[in-house]
């Protein structure tokens, strides 16, 4: 779907604006997400990608980004808030703050070469329990696997 859409896309953009090539680096990746433990993590990781790639300073500065919505209470139509973000607090007010509040800190580099690692292999970020479960349903491998070919075996005796 996402290599139909871009294909159809960059071709009306580039007719329009009289270019050629791509508009994307690299191909579509994602990752199954186990909501309980990782939801929170993965939207301050996405919300923070700006800030640390040095395009602003602050996420709320991102224009593109759901912080606002999620952090500042601005209405965006786009969005859907997430169970596990309604879970922070039944009040909205209070939400915005408990939020807000994650963004204290940066996400720990272990946390963010997690996610990355997951991403770049879209294989599935969560528990040991979470990812059985989707290679139960899917019958796919969910794990990462270490980077590099796998050490080959010898076929002499």
């Amino acid at each position: 779907m996402m290599h139909t859409f871009a294909r159809n896309y960059v071709g009306s953009f580039n007719g329009r604006h009289g270019r050629t090539g791509t508009l994307w680096e690299g191909r579509y990746k994602a990752c199954l997400v186990d909501s309980g433990r990782y939801f929170l993590a993965c939207s301050r990781y996405i919300e923070l990608n700006p800030v640390r790639a040095w395009m602003v300073a602050q996420p709320n500065e991102y224009p593109w980004s759901s912080y606002g919505a999620n952090a500042e209470g601005r209405t965006d139509s786009l969005l859907t808030p997430h169970p596990e973000y309604l879970a922070l607090d039944s009040d909205p007010v209070s939400r915005i703050s408990a939020y807000r509040a994650l963004f204290a800190e940066l996400l720990p580099d272990e946390l963010v070469d997690e996610i990355r690692i997951h991403l770049a292999q879209q294989k599935v970020l969560g528990t040991d329990r979470f990812r059985s479960w989707v290679e139960a349903r899917t019958g796919r491998f969910a794990i990462v696997r270490p980077v590099g070919r796998p050490p080959g075996r010898s076929n002499c005796p």
